[in-house]
């Protein structure tokens, strides 16, 4: 930063600043492929502090036009969201507690998931669209990237549970988004302040388009691509929601204070079954059993994945909570067996139904089991230990390979795509496919089958040039397939720096323009996290690739 500029800076915020190496390096990571090297980490503990930092930026952009604010949390983003060249703020302070009344939980973005829970669970409650990363992620990341999970399938994805945000609107205001009703949206538009025109512009960029963004929402059951224009505005009833736009804006629209989360009770019963596939020929048949007997979750993996679980086991005595290596392979013998003589699976599935009554869960079970019969297919019930090992194949899989392969790396940037699951039986074999032309990726898939959302991340030598240079030709064949089929590019993950370029691939340039007509709204000066949703370059991502680790 400018030294004039950051003296400046130092006088108007009285917060934590670090503009030490070390610190610097640590924020230009977050889980995604990318580096980006900040000027400034600020560590604000006051919501007055927040306001002063946007105010500062404002005020000086037009001379500084390389100033801009980025919220980071807990940095385990796999898209570059959190990353960005110029003042980081760090929200880890901003971790008070939760707060529960009735059904809804009030909290600051800086809270770690598992500490939310553990209060939520106080009151026999859970916020059910928690992410795999839940141990290690923040709720600010949940909402910016409108995170989801194992659950999503009964649940719904975070913009489902979140009623109110509190936020640092550009020229430094604070205001709450929720929902209001018509009267409501009439008061809101006649506000003289930033509040007043961000109303009226929006409500009129979406009463215009109305057509055209309802017929652009992707038709999947998951999405965290773009803005989410067409949830704003329930014409039907009324209601204009501006929280719902903020949710999955990965920062871009100011930043984010405090939220209401509805939680919803935790089921006291469980029964899982799983179902074992020697290749895709009758996944779409599984599924059509499986879906309309409601499962709160259907998950998969693929047997890379499964092998894994077989070549670093005794990694899973600690993950297991067992007792010792000899216990954890007792547990795992029914793998051992197929590996030795009927060769593994080619797909693994878990169907996992939830309640408060045992007997209906076990009807349901019985009910998919007879519906399967016709299939000849190998499964399995889960009880006990097997379903805590299961589920431990399906979260930790890939932490372990790539804790045990040296000299590879994590590139996630075709880790999230849906696909209506009825063409996840064609379409995941054309993807393997495209993949296993490149020398150099190894990979697993897993996934939210019931979403037909798909994790592909695979472990690359990122030094080799080949490798670099094969990444955005792999992405836009498969992003190719991926909208051929109506599917959309991120399902939980959002776009970042990896997936923002290519948002005019799947949404066209009437919708895109629309999303950077929104950006201009709410942020005129281009101030908060810029590159990402609008404006990205695929160029700039690929020029950023972090080759030291």
């Amino acid at each position: 930063m400018n030294p004039k500029l950051l003296n400046e800076f130092k006088k108007s915020f009285k917060g934590d600043i670090s503009t030490d190496e070390q610190a610097l390096d640590e924020f230009s990571h977050d889980a995604s492929l990318f580096e980006v090297k900040p000027q400034v980490i600020v560590y604000p503990k006051t919501e007055k502090e927040i306001e002063n930092l946007v105010k500062f930026v404002s005020e000086n952009k037009k001379d500084y036009p390389n100033l801009s604010l980025t919220a980071r949390c807990a940095g385990t983003d796999m898209s570059g969201g959190p990353i960005n060249d110029s003042i980081i703020i760090s929200f880890e302070r901003f971790n008070k507690l939760p707060t529960i009344n009735g059904i809804i939980a009030t909290t600051e973005p800086g809270v770690y998931y598992r500490d939310f829970e553990k209060e939520t669970l106080k009151s026999n409650l859970i916020f059910p669209s928690y992410p795999a990363s839940r141990e290690i992620c923040a709720i600010g990341g949940i909402i910016n990237n409108n995170a989801g999970g194992e659950k999503s399938l009964q649940y719904g994805k975070t913009e489902r549970y979140v009623k109110r945000v509190k936020v640092v609107l550009s020229d430094g205001s604070i205001c709450e988004f929720k929902q209001v009703t018509e009267a409501e949206l009439k008061k809101k538009m006649e506000l003289k302040n930033l509040e007043g025109e961000i109303y009226r512009k929006m409500f009129q960029l979406i009463t215009t388009n109305y057509k055209l963004l309802t017929d652009s929402k992707p038709q999947v059951s998951k999405n965290s691509a773009g803005y989410f224009l067409w949830n704003v505005w329930d014409k039907e009833n009324g209601i204009f929601d501006l929280s719902k736009l903020w949710v999955g804006s990965q920062g871009t629209l100011g930043m984010l204070l405090e939220a209401d989360i509805e939680l919803v009770p935790v089921h006291k019963h469980s029964e899982m079954m799983i179902i074992f596939l020697k290749d895709y020929s009758h996944l779409n048949e599984v599924i059509d059993a499986v879906l309309p007997l409601k499962p709160e979750s259907f998950e998969s993996y693929d047997d890379n994945t499964l092998k894994l679980a077989l070549k670093f086991f005794p990694a899973f005595a600690k993950l297991l909570g067992t007792k010792g290596i000899l216990q954890t392979a007792f547990y795992f013998l029914p793998e051992f067996f197929m590996l030795a003589f009927g060769g593994l699976p080619k797909l693994i599935l878990q169907v996992d139904f939830t309640g408060d009554d045992p007997d209906e869960l076990a009807n349901k079970i019985d009910k998919l089991a007879e519906k399967l019969k016709p299939l000849k297919l190998k499964t399995s019930i889960a009880i006990d230990k097997e379903e805590q090992k299961y589920w431990t194949i399906r979260r930790e899989s890939f932490n372990l390979l790539r804790q045990h392969v040296t000299n590879m790396h994590t590139a996630p940037f075709i880790d999230d795509f849906v696909l209506n699951p009825a063409d996840a039986a064609e379409v995941l074999p054309q993807i393997v496919n495209i993949i296993k032309k490149y020398k150099g990726f190894i990979f697993t898939i897993a996934g939210h089958i019931g979403n037909g959302n798909f994790h592909i991340i695979p472990l690359v030598d990122i030094q080799d040039k080949k490798v670099r240079d094969a990444i955005p030709v792999i992405a836009d064949q498969v992003y190719d397939i991926v909208i051929k089929h109506g599917g959309s590019i991120t399902g939980e993950h959002n776009d970042g720096l990896i997936r923002t370029p290519y948002l005019e691939k799947m949404y066209g340039k009437k919708i895109t323009d629309l999303f950077a007509e929104t950006k201009k709204i709410f942020d005129p000066q281009n101030i908060f996290n810029p590159r990402k949703k609008v404006g990205g370059s695929l160029d700039y991502a690929m020029s950023h690739i972090r080759t030291n680790w």
